[in-house]
């Protein structure tokens, strides 16, 4: 390999590595995770034999079809493998079963915070946080446009927090 072929993957990688990186952390949720991918999809690409006949506004469709098979190959080694839980590494407090009054309570002081918003603010929290309705899900259910919701959403938990602290 000589310096020019050097150069040319170095400009590749420089202006392919940011929407690549976000692209693979976007699928798996993990720091560390997306760099190793990241990486490993640079490592399989360029020494794809071929890579020269791609013209180089197709490279991070390609980059992106490689991270996508490198995932789905990891995901399907963690389904066979399943994982592996160090049951000494949990701490004792974490292991040990809560006493159903202190549940029950925290249920009571949830419960009586969220009956303190308006039946909107209410209604958006049950099916935003509790439920997991979608933003656009949420907003056909309530016959209202996604900003609302949005809006509705940021209000009803900044007054959620409000009450809480005040309750305490």
């Amino acid at each position: 390999m000589n310096e020019g072929d050097l150069k040319s993957i170095e400009d590749i990688c420089e202006q392919t590595w940011e929407p690549l990186y976000r692209y693979i952390y976007y699928k798996v949720q993990n720091r560390e995770e997306a760099e190793d991918i990241t990486q490993e999809t640079y490592v399989k690409s360029l020494s794809y034999p071929k890579l020269n006949k791609i013209e180089f506004k197709e490279y991070i469709a390609f980059f992106k079809t490689v991270a996508m098979n490198i995932i789905k190959d990891r995901w399907r080694q963690n389904k066979t493998r399943g994982t592996n839980i160090n049951i000494d590494s949990i701490a004792q407090n974490e292991a040990s079963v809560e006493d159903i009054s202190d549940i029950t309570t925290q249920q009571l002081f949830i419960k009586s915070s969220l009956d303190k918003l308006n039946e909107d603010q209410r209604k958006v929290v049950e099916l935003r946080i509790i439920k997991g309705y979608s933003v656009s899900e949420t907003a056909e259910i309530m016959n209202k446009k996604e900003g609302n919701i949005r809006v509705l959403q940021y209000r009803a938990l900044k007054d959620l927090v409000d009450i809480m602290t005040e309750n305490k």
